[in-house]
C-alpha cells in the first residue's frame, strides 16, 4: 500500500483508510477477519467516530483489537466527536474532552492518533476548542488534530486560536460528488456546477498542506445510493467497466483510482466491511489513470467542460 504524508505532520499513512461506520454489522469472528484483512493490505488506519452505531463501531473494534496479535502502535486509530444526533452540534470545551474520554474507553486505547471535528458548530467558541485541543494535546490523549465537513473561512476562524496544525479536512467525493472540482471548472458559468458551494475547499486545502479525506468514495448525493451498478449513472459504468477491463481490476477499482489520481493527495475512506472490495480498493493504490482517463470518468459522471 503506497503511503503519504499527512497534512504538514511526519505521519506516514496508507492512500486508503479503513472507514469503519459500518462495521457494527459484523459478528465478533468477522470482525478479527476484517481487521487482519487490512493489515495484510497495508491499510492500518481505521477512521471512527463516536456517532458510528451510536458508539458500537468503537466499542466492537476495541474489543477486536485487544484480541489480535497486533500491538496499538502498528495501527493509526482517528475518530471523530462535535455530533450530537438529531439534537445538535457541539464543539465546547466540556463536550469534546468528555466525548475523548468516552472513545478511548470504547477503542480500548489510551491515546488517538488523530482527532477530527465532525460537522461545524454554528455556535463554536474557537477559545473553548483551542482549551480543549490544548489539554488533550498534553495529557498525550491525542496526539494529531483535523476537521470534518469544514470551509475554508471555518478553518481559518479556528486556526486564529488553535496552535496545533490542522492535519485533514474530510470531505464527501467521488466521480458524481465532486461539485469542489466543477466549480473550479465551470467559473464565471451560469451553469449549475459553477455554484461554489465550499469556499473553494479544494483549493484552500491544497495551499495549506490539508490532507483530504474522501468520505463516501462510491455514493451519489448524501447517502442516496452507490454509483457503480447503478442505471442512475449507465455511461459512467460503461467507462469504469472498460477502465477496469484495460487496468485488470474491477469498477470499483477504477472509481478509487480516480481519487487518487487528483494530485491534492487525497487519503480515501473505504466505508466496506466486504473484503473482496476492500483488496479491490487496495489495489487502486497501484494504478494511475491517464490525465484523459480521469476526464472521461468526470464527463461521463455528468459534468461538462465549458
Amino acid at each position: 500500500m503506497k503511503k503519504r504524508v499527512l497534512g504538514t505532520s511526519m505521519l506516514e499513512v496508507p492512500v486508503v483508510a479503513a472507514g469503519c461506520m459500518r462495521i457494527n454489522a459484523l459478528k465478533e469472528q468477522e470482525m478479527d477477519e476484517y481487521i487482519h484483512t487490512c493489515l495484510e493490505l497495508g491499510m492500518n488506519f481505521f477512521d471512527h467516530a463516536d456517532i458510528y452505531g451510536n458508539g458500537a463501531c468503537e466499542s466492537l473494534f476495541g474489543r477486536a483489537f485487544e484480541q489480535t496479535e497486533f500491538r496499538r502502535e502498528d495501527i493509526i486509530l482517528q475518530s471523530k466527536c462535535g455530533i450530537v444526533p438529531g439534537v445538535m452540534y457541539d464543539f465546547s470545551k466540556n463536550h469534546i474532552l468528555q466525548a475523548v474520554e468516552e472513545i478511548l474507553r470504547r477503542l480500548r486505547t489510551d491515546y488517538l492518533d488523530l482527532l477530527v471535528l465532525h460537522r461545524p458548530d454554528a455556535l463554536v467558541e474557537p477559545e473553548e476548542v483551542a482549551e480543549a485541543l490544548e489539554f488533550l494535546e498534553g495529557s498525550g490523549k491525542v496526539r494529531h488534530f483535523g476537521v470534518s465537513n469544514h470551509s475554508p473561512m471555518q478553518i481559518e476562524l479556528l486556526k486564529k486560536y488553535v496552535k496545533q496544525d490542522l492535519l485533514v479536512n474530510q470531505l464527501q467525493f467521488s466521480a458524481p460528488f465532486s461539485n469542489m472540482v466543477a466549480s473550479g471548472l465551470e467559473v464565471n458559468m451560469l451553469t449549475e456546477g459553477a455554484v461554489n458551494r465550499d469556499g473553494s475547499v479544494l483549493d484552500y486545502c491544497r495551499l495549506h498542506d490539508m490532507t483530504i479525506q474522501a468520505w463516501s468514495p462510491f455514493q451519489y448525493g448524501f447517502f442516496e445510493g452507490v454509483y457503480i451498478g447503478s442505471d442512475k449513472y449507465p455511461e459512467l459504468n460503461q467507462v469504469l467497466e472498460k477502465l477496469a477491463e484495460q487496468y485488470g481490476t474491477t469498477k470499483t477499482g477504477i472509481a478509487a483510482a480516480w481519487i487518487l489520481r487528483h494530485p491534492a493527495k487525497m487519503q480515501l475512506v473505504s466505508g466496506t466491511t466486504n473484503l473482496k472490495r476492500l483488496r479491490e480498493i487496495a489495489q487502486a493504490a497501484e494504478i494511475r489513470l491517464t490525465r484523459e482517463e480521469w476526464y472521461q470518468i468526470y464527463l461521463s459522471a455528468g459534468h461538462i467542460l465549458p
